[in-house]
Order: C-alpha cells, then structure tokens, then sequence
C-alpha cells in the first residue's frame, strides 16, 4: 500500500500534486497542456483562460511550500538528508522542525534551542536498513 492510499485529508481541505498526479479528490494536479511556471506569465502575460489561472495559483503555491520546506532544509540538517525513520516517524520530525521553527522566529535563538551542530543524539541504533540511524527517542 503506498503512503497516498492512507492519506486522510479533511473536507474542504487539499494536497497540491504535481503533473505525475492523476486528479483525484483532495489532490488536484495542476491541468495539462496549459501554461503553468510562473516565467509563462511573466510581464502582461495574464491567464487568458480559467484553467490557467488555476495553473498559475497552483504553481505559485508549489513555490510558496518549495521555499518554506528549503529554509526548514537551511535550519534542520536532519530533513536534508535519506531518511532512516518509519514514515510516521518522518512526518512527527517534519512538524516538529516547524514548530521550533516557528518558535525560533518568535523569540530568538536561546539556551534552550541550541544550534543543531552543537546537540549530540543520545544513542545511536542499527536500524532494519543496515544503516545507523538516531534513537526516536533522542
């Protein structure tokens, strides 16, 4: 079973998908043969028809999430490299990267946050790939 047949996704809410997506509901890909990349309307070059408008708030969206999951990458090491964790595991680390973030942002780095090259984990564990990966829990 892949990750997006277990996907709960609340009403009135979606997922961007990209081109490889096939339109299903909640996740809605962008439409085909259409102009998309933010480039395409560059200048006076506005979305002539709806599905273009819709591609150009798609993309800018993409853009907007591109750029966020990127200073989150800058900040935590960790959601920069293969990921060794269970799926779940991968998805807690995600959110709570942003939650410090968003802490970090409204007050300061302090000595209750060091920086992320200064904490050593507690433990290191073998995991079931064969690599060393870090203890959940540390």
């Amino acid at each position: 079973m892949s990750h997006h047949d277990v996907m709960n996704i609340p009403d009135g809410k979606f997922y961007l998908g990209d081109a490889g997506y096939a339109c299903r509901p909640g996740v809605p890909p962008p439409f085909m043969k259409t102009r998309y990349h933010l480039n395409e309307f560059a200048g006076r070059n506005y979305p002539r028809i709806p599905q273009e408008l819709f591609n150009l708030t798609h993309s800018s969206l993409r853009v907007t999430i591109e750029r966020a999951f990127g200073a989150l990458k800058n900040r935590f090491n960790i959601l920069d490299q293969k990921p060794f964790h269970p799926y779940p595991t991968q998805v807690k680390l995600v959110l709570a990267c942003c939650i410090i973030h968003n802490w970090i942002q409204q007050w300061g780095v302090d000595e209750f946050v060091p920086e992320e090259k200064d904490v050593t984990p507690d433990e290191v564990i073998n995991s079931d790939h064969g690599v060393e990966a870090f203890d959940n829990e540390a």
